[in-house]
């Protein structure tokens, strides 16, 4: 057992486990108002919400000073802490009842280095759906900064997310991990402006509503290129424009309406032809100037008959992999490096985390070390002369980073 009276956790729904268009479901409505509710449950001290298109993320400390608290040390006491999550969670929010009665299936639950590795990775670019993405970076700095104000965090977690994100910005600035990213999404819309003239004046489709329609749309919209998007289903459609933008619109309406697209990208799971000659043969008999398709599923979800009908360039996803694989090929030498560099700094986070908790001794020795540091930074800039705002905060992060390893090490040894 450990000697620790805290333990961090996370439990989390995000892209991983369930498409992008049903995230919006787990979603708190007011993060700040979930914030104090969690941490109204008994043992619970501090909560950081992150919520963003692509995921929902609770942190939370739980202490064992308060009798009325489970320990989540012990097995019974970690099965009661976590349902109370889960069910304080469902009550926050409009899931319907499928997603409450699966709820167990979809959550990823992890608990102290466990956590730290993972928000690690996730400030460093290699937990996004576009590895390298830096938007997640402002996500977290926005969410910490909600839970100070709100005080719904405190010292445990309020270090752990600024540890995390100074070491991931150093990090993301040594490997170039954000340097050129490129998604399959990226490199469809590159194809379709070289390919089709992609302008904002093109009426452009996305149909499908999972991870790889997800980055094309990113990336439309990091270009300014309206789009409509459509799935099966109206809902689905519905509940991806909401979070990554677009027009929702019915698949029926794509069907009699395939004349009027200029540039199509297809993108979905299914295992039969969405797209066939038989349902677009006629409507695209009146057609009368181009449409590129572009069937980025896997597998294919567009009939290769389809390119016969006048007008119609057809693409696969398998004709445009050159340029994937180029990309993934040198971004895997990427993230091979974060994550040495990760593994060197994650035994620092766990042992600075173990300094705030059952020590207030060794905790006041930190805080008085670093109020020191902060002290000589002052004196030996005054000495520097005039400095721009770059270089203060480099030099800030690094006497940081010094001391928080130097500090860190009689924990690790114990």
């Amino acid at each position: 057992m450990s000697k620790d009276n805290f333990k961090v956790i996370n439990i989390r729904v995000t892209f991983k486990n369930i498409p992008i268009h049903k995230i919006e479901k787990f979603s708190f409505k007011d993060v700040a108002a979930a914030c104090e509710t969690f941490k109204k449950i008994p043992g619970i001290s501090e909560c950081v919400i992150v919520q963003t298109a692509s995921r929902v993320e609770i942190f939370t400390v739980n202490s064992f000073e308060s009798d009325e608290a489970p320990d989540v040390r012990r097995d019974e006491g970690k099965g009661l802490v976590l349902n109370k999550i889960k069910e304080t969670w469902v009550s926050l929010t409009d899931l319907e009842q499928y997603d409450i009665d699966h709820f167990d299936q979809i959550l990823e639950v992890y608990f102290n280095t466990d956590v730290y590795l993972h928000l690690l990775r996730l400030a460093s670019g290699l937990d996004s759906i576009v590895v390298g993405n830096e938007t997640i970076l402002g996500e977290l700095k926005t969410s910490i900064a909600s839970a100070k104000q709100a005080k719904t965090s405190g010292k445990i977690l309020n270090r752990l997310f600024d540890s995390s994100i100074r070491i991931a910005t150093r990090i993301r600035e040594t490997t170039e991990i954000s340097k050129g990213v490129v998604s399959i999404g990226d490199i469809a819309v590159k194809i379709a402006e070289e390919n089709a003239g992609l302008d904002a004046k093109k009426h452009v489709l996305i149909l499908g509503t999972g991870e790889t329609a997800a980055m094309v749309a990113k990336s439309l919209k990091k270009k300014g290129y309206p789009f409509d998007v459509s799935s099966m289903l109206v809902e689905r459609a519905t509940g991806f424009s909401k979070i990554l933008g677009g027009k929702p619109i019915s698949f029926q309406e794509v069907i009699s309406g395939f004349n009027k697209f200029d540039i199509i990208f297809v993108a979905t799971t299914a295992d039969y032809f969405v797209i066939s000659y038989d349902k677009i043969r006629i409507v695209m008999e009146s057609k009368k100037s181009g449409t590129m398709i572009l069937d980025i599923s896997d597998p294919r979800s567009v009939d290769e008959n389809v390119s016969s009908l006048p007008g119609i360039k057809l693409m696969f996803r398998d004709q445009i992999t050159e340029m994937e694989e180029r990309n993934i090929k040198e971004k895997e030498e990427k993230i091979l490096a974060v994550e040495k560099l990760i593994s060197k700094e994650i035994a620092i986070i766990e042992a600075t985390i173990k300094l705030l908790g059952p020590e207030p001794q060794v905790s006041e020795v930190f805080a008085s070390v670093d109020a020191l540091r902060k002290k000589e930074l002052e004196k030996a800039l005054q000495k520097l002369g005039e400095m721009d705002e770059e270089k203060i905060k480099i030099i800030d992060e690094l006497t940081k980073t010094v001391v928080e390893s130097i500090v860190s090490i009689p924990a690790k040894k114990a």
